[in-house]
């Protein structure tokens, strides 16, 4: 009995939920008069008008992005016109000319994006957040970044140069953001990572004007010294590539080995004229002192039989 009761109860609660026929008409009636009483030219007036205004804010955020980049690219060949007159750097060059524009560019859309009424704030919190991700991501690559950035600033050797760094030799080609590339005498490209390169000992041939050429020279034991050391010094001072200055051509005896005299040249030369400098000595030394009788001693060992 108790059951049938809730039964009961619950039809009643359920019955109690439908909207009676009367309510729903009332409230049809309500919604068909409010229809009919809208003022649609009003209504089509005012939405002309936000359509007119959002089109005039897409023309002026077009307008806005279309000058930006007017004014970049006539702020760039201001830039290129007075690193010319200056003589920049060409990797500096590049490097402050494609930091100017990214930032330029970045501003514009910016400034494109807040005239059409978006708020670029939660933007720049996306941008901030994604650049943290990025840059834990890429470590190793912002730091190649930081390197080209001090190699730029710090400019230990320019393109063109002659350099050692990290066990690789080469002519310089460009020093990019992320690695230097280099060009070998057998025509090899090798790309060097900034980050290695900016925190390692690097050995620039061509940056000094003038470079100093070293020979060892072994002779005979019995040999004239004195007249060896009149040959060299006289063909050294005939030739125009050796310089007087910052030292004037030495020729000195430096040391006395197993079973030859050590005779050490040095001179000085201009950065271009060093390696065929050195190679036409070499050939002339091996030519000219024999004829003056000056012998190049072969190695040797002096070995003793000893009989019982």
């Amino acid at each position: 009995m108790k059951l049938l009761i809730l039964s009961d109860e619950a039809i009643k609660t359920v019955e109690d939920l439908i909207i009676p026929d009367s309510v729903q008409k009332a409230h049809l009636a309500k919604a068909v008069k409010k229809i009919a009483e809208t003022d649609y030219e009003q209504l089509l007036n005012n939405m002309f008008e936000q359509a007119l205004w959002i089109g005039l804010k897409v023309i002026l955020a077009i307008a806005i992005y279309y000058v930006g980049k007017i004014i970049t690219n006539w702020i760039i060949r201001i830039m290129t016109r007075s690193f010319e007159r200056r003589n920049v750097d060409i990797s500096l060059r590049n490097f402050l000319r494609s930091m100017v524009k990214v930032t330029m560019t970045i501003l514009v859309i910016i400034a494109a994006i807040q005239t059409l009424g978006i708020n670029t704030s939660s933007f720049l919190a996306l941008f901030a957040s994604a650049g943290l991700a990025i840059g834990m991501a890429l470590s190793g690559t912002l730091q190649n970044f930081a390197g080209g950035i001090i190699l730029l600033l710090l400019r230990p050797y320019r393109v063109g140069d002659y350099i050692t760094a990290q066990g690789q030799s080469g002519t310089v080609k460009s020093i990019g953001l992320f690695s230097t590339q280099l060009s070998t005498p057998d025509n090899r490209i090798i790309y060097v990572p900034n980050s290695a390169i900016s925190s390692s000992i690097v050995d620039n041939y061509s940056q000094p004007t003038t470079r100093r050429i070293d020979w060892n020279i072994t002779i005979s034991y019995g040999d004239d010294v004195d007249v060896a050391r009149e040959a060299i010094l006289t063909m050294l001072n005939a030739d125009k590539r050796v310089l007087q200055q910052p030292a004037a051509p030495m020729v000195v005896v430096s040391e006395l080995a197993d079973s030859a005299v050590i005779i050490k040249v040095r001179v000085w030369t201009a950065n271009d004229d060093y390696w065929t400098l050195t190679w036409d000595v070499n050939e002339w030394i091996y030519k000219e002192l024999p004829k003056r009788g000056i012998n190049f001693p072969f190695p040797q060992m002096d070995v003793h039989i000893k009989q019982n």
